[in-house]
């Protein structure tokens, strides 16, 4: 008998021991049996014989996870504190070879016949992909793809439009000849439709999207056309970083700033960082791409520069005044639907998630479980907590004072859609928010109707604002900005300025553009307006002064409990065992801005530290089940 340590897939148990009559691999997966029921498991490594009674494996699958796998999934669980098996189960396993059986001499020589002509089969992939279609690149893309060839991690800082998708497709064209696959990441699915259009333009059935709204039997699709060699290329969001492709050797992290990057669940990783280290571990490529890189990728990859747009048009800026969708605003779509421009209108707020507010006694109308204002959703008549999903009517008196009517706070997509509507006659609008686009297909939908024409102005939120490109848009119109910079967070000047950016960058790919920022500030964007890099370099002087990442690291805990003095109590009990740690420092603790979620009580701490190491041993001397710990956070509510 072999007896092996096991753990649970997707599971924050600790590890189980096993025992099997047949001798099993690391990273092997199995069934095991567990309580009443049947789980999958990964063989963690063999153990002596304990002294305690073990259960027999069930069942060996076919499909493994490889040493990489492994090695990248230890690291994940250790620095962004969740159990072993819930960071492998962020990778999809491999798939064993079936192999030939070769008792006769006949079977053997079929195999030998099979190997030939897979050999030869491979032989003419590689010819296949050396002839393989690329784009036509121009000189400034010519030297950036030059530059990024000799290095094995770059940051690519290009313009919006400098035409960075061509570099990323030839360098995979290059991998493919030489026999070698590619991971592209995009922050979010909403970039898939236009992205996989391009791509398979040039690599047609090799390419395969992958994202967290594909059908259980789209997936198993894919996975097949990936052990099967014919897909070498995956492309979607953070999850594609966890295909199993053979042969890696190029990871691309495009619009490599995005939160979206960032897991908000255990285990909290972020992707970016996670390819980097990907990259060094299977000796792959690793290429991050941004027209405005965050602040800690610039200060620690090498820069590779394309500071032209592929086509240069003239773009005019109006900054004015005001939080509405007011006269200038509304003029300026009518203006721009009569000479048949397309339009963008960006909100810094979700749907229609905007609060009720009493003018009388200044109190925002609030979930009774979290304290967070209720959401108002106009089309549904309801309000929701887009925390715990607690919905009740739309109320129209308060519920502190008595005053009535109640108003919103800020205003949402379907009040701005409703203003805009009644004001410029005929105009077509596509609603692009979370809300609206709820399925992949509905969002290849609302992209087409807007490549085709059918609308003319696209009106939503952040998903706005990823890399999305079309010839027609001839006037952005950004609202919020000054909400933005006024967050509670170390990196709002920086969430406000890339927003801003990429924004602006949506118009004027290919004709004249005007771009209005309303906003309080305009000096402020003003400055920077062609130069987001000496924007970079002024706030990593500030970040540096002021102690914040990339210059230190930054870790969250979260404590929550349904008893709001046992939630302190534990807090406390955290902050004195912390103090013991003289290289990290306790930069505050308290009740979390947002104090109350789904019933619980949370409160919060926040640490940073010079060394990490430092701060990862004092983390992992407090880690406990009332404990959520959260390694360079970029949430703060």
């Amino acid at each position: 008998m072999f007896f092996y340590q096991v753990a649970l897939l997707r599971s924050s148990a600790p590890s189980l021991t096993y025992h099997s009559h047949i001798e099993l691999q690391k990273g092997m997966l199995v069934i095991v049996p567990f309580q009443k029921s049947a789980k999958e498991a990964v063989i963690i490594e063999k153990v002596e014989k304990p002294s305690f009674e073990t259960v027999e494996v069930s069942t060996v699958s076919e499909r493994y996870y490889n040493p990489t796998q492994m090695e990248l999934a230890r690291f994940i669980a250790e620095y962004y504190f969740s159990s072993f098996g819930e960071a492998i189960s962020l990778f999809l396993p491999f798939r064993k070879q079936r192999e030939v059986r070769n008792e006769e001499i006949y079977h053997q020589e079929k195999e030998i016949e099979a190997l030939q002509s897979n050999a030869n089969h491979h032989s003419s992939l590689i010819t296949h992909h050396s002839s393989l279609k690329r784009p036509a690149l121009s000189n400034l893309q010519q030297q950036a793809y030059a530059a990024l060839l000799h290095k094995a991690r770059a940051l690519l800082f290009g313009v919006t439009g400098a035409g960075k998708t061509e570099i990323f497709i030839s360098l995979m064209a290059k991998m493919l000849s030489e026999g070698k696959s590619s991971i592209f990441l995009m922050p979010e699915i909403s970039l898939t439709p236009q992205m996989e259009k391009r791509l398979k333009a040039y690599f047609g059935e090799q390419v395969a999207m992958w994202h967290s709204k594909l059908t259980k039997k789209k997936k198993e699709s894919i996975l097949e056309g990936i052990y099967s060699g014919k897909v070498r290329i995956v492309a979607g969001a953070r999850s594609a970083l966890f295909v199993p492709l053979q042969d890696l050797g190029l990871i691309v992290v495009d619009e490599e700033h995005d939160d979206s990057y960032k897991a908000m669940t255990r285990p909290r990783y972020h992707a970016r960082d996670v390819a980097v280290l990907m990259g060094q571990r299977s000796g792959a490529q690793v290429i991050l791409a941004s027209a405005t890189p965050s602040a800690g990728s610039y200060h620690k990859y090498d820069v590779v520069k394309l500071d032209k747009p592929y086509v240069e048009t003239k773009k005019t800026y109006h900054f004015i005044s005001g939080d509405r969708i007011n006269p200038p605003i509304l003029k300026a779509i009518g203006q721009n639907l009569k000479a048949h421009g397309q339009s963008l209108l960006f909100l810094p707020t979700r749907g229609n998630f905007k609060y009720l507010y009493c003018q009388h006694c200044g109190r925002t109308h609030l979930c009774p479980y979290c304290s967070v204002g209720m959401a108002l959703h106009r089309n549904k008549r309801h309000l929701k907590c887009h925390y715990c999903n607690f919905t009740e009517p739309i109320r129209d008196t308060c519920i502190y004072c008595g005053h009535q009517p109640l108003t919103s706070e800020r205003m949402g997509t379907a009040e701005a859609i409703e203003v805009i509507e009644g004001a410029v006659e005929d105009i077509k609008i596509e609603q692009f928010d979370k809300d609206s686009i709820t399925t992949a297909k509905k969002l290849k939908e609302a992209l087409e109707r807007f490549e085709s024409g059918e609308s003319n102005l696209l009106l939503g939120t952040q998903m706005l604002s990823k890399g999305h490109d079309y010839a027609n848009i001839t006037l952005s119109v950004i609202m919020g900005l000054d909400y933005i910079l006024g967050l509670a967070d170390y990196r709002s000047r920086e969430r406000a300025m890339s927003l801003f950016l990429q924004i602006a960058g949506r118009s004027g790919r290919a004709r004249e553009a005007e771009v209005i920022v309303q906003t309080g500030d305009a000096a402020f964007f003003e400055q920077y307006l062609d130069d987001y890099e000496q924007f970079i370099k002024d706030e990593l002087v500030f970040l540096k002064m002021a102690h914040y990442p990339p210059f230190v690291s930054l870790a969250r805990i979260l404590i929550g409990h349904k008893d709001p003095n046992k939630a302190s109590k534990v807090t406390e009990e955290t902050v004195a065992k912390l103090k013991a740690y003289k290289e990290v420092e306790i930069v505050g603790h308290g009740k979390a801005p947002i104090e109350k979620i789904a019933g619980k009580y949370r409160f919060t701490i926040l640490l940073r530290s010079k060394t990490r190491t430092a701060l990862l041993k004092a983390l992992h001397s407090v880690q406990g089940r009332e404990l959520e710990i959260d390694m360079d956070p970029v949430e703060f509510s």
